[in-house]
């Protein structure tokens, strides 16, 4: 299969808990996404692509979130998921990039289990609540309970694209809206509700690993200081877009070559 992509399952609080393997390469890469609508089933290929660049060099893996959430899980019970993930599959002193609340919850993996992280990229994330993520988040959280499927995506891209990538694309939202609807409205509220959980700059300090940070200055949903807020605490590199905002990994054509090459650095 492409990138020897593959889809597996693994018990995680007796729970089958989905992940995603790629690449050629022994070095441990563990990337955490960001809020999703759909989850990782059927994704493997795409995401290989997507992210082939690693594949080299890493056993790349993707965890999803548990299948089963509870109101009131927080982006920290996310991390002890991944963490227990990692320690039944004995994967140590990983390189560890999360996007978004993946970034979110890679910094309590951090944090919490550094035996775990080698090196970590924090992009287009937060430490802690802002208005303008608690704004976002809440609208999201609003249109998906009122069942306004179109509504909600046309926001999500609005907010997470650049003003150009939008119009350019706008013919295609009604596809978008098709593909993007989440799977389970219920889960898709209780993991959004979670990004309003970060909680993590006041102990930024007990993350000692290198740190890369990337953010986008027209950020609409975490906003672009959020990320030079992490890395100002933290004292890390910081690589800021001026032209994009949330969905800077997948608009920045050298996104993932900043991201390798500071992983491999």
């Amino acid at each position: 299969m492409l990138y020897n992509a593959k889809e597996l399952t693994l018990n995680v609080r007796d729970m089958p808990f989905d992940y995603i393997t790629f690449g050629n390469g022994t070095k441990p890469l563990v990337m955490i996404q960001g809020l999703n609508t759909r989850g990782i089933k059927g994704a493997a290929l795409s995401l290989a692509y997507m992210y082939r660049i690693f594949a080299k060099d890493y056993k790349v893996y993707l965890f999803d979130r548990r299948p089963v959430v509870q109101e009131g899980i927080t982006v920290r019970d996310m991390a002890s998921d991944i963490a227990i993930a990692m320690d039944r599959l004995g994967i140590t002193n990983a390189d560890v990039f999360g996007v978004s609340q993946g970034g979110m919850i890679a910094q309590y993996l951090a944090i919490d289990r550094p035996d775990l992280v080698n090196k970590l990229v924090l992009a287009v994330t937060l430490s802690k609540n802002n208005d303008t993520l608690k704004q976002v988040i809440n609208n999201w959280i609003k249109l998906a309970e009122l069942g306004a499927m179109k509504k909600l995506v046309a926001d999500m891209a609005e907010k997470m694209y650049s003003d150009a990538y939008v119009k350019r694309y706008r013919p295609f939202m009604p596809l978008l809206t098709l593909l993007q609807r989440p799977k389970d409205v219920g889960r898709f509220v209780i993991l959004a509700k979670a990004c309003l959980t970060c909680n993590a700059y006041e102990v930024l300090n007990k993350i000692k690993c290198p740190v890369l940070v990337l953010g986008g200055r027209q950020d609409k949903v975490v906003t672009g200081v959020a990320s030079e807020e992490i890395a100002t605490k933290i004292g890390c590199k910081i690589h800021m877009y001026d032209g994009l905002g949330h969905a800077a990994y997948e608009e920045a054509k050298d996104f993932n070559q900043i991201v390798y090459d500071f992983l491999i650095g």
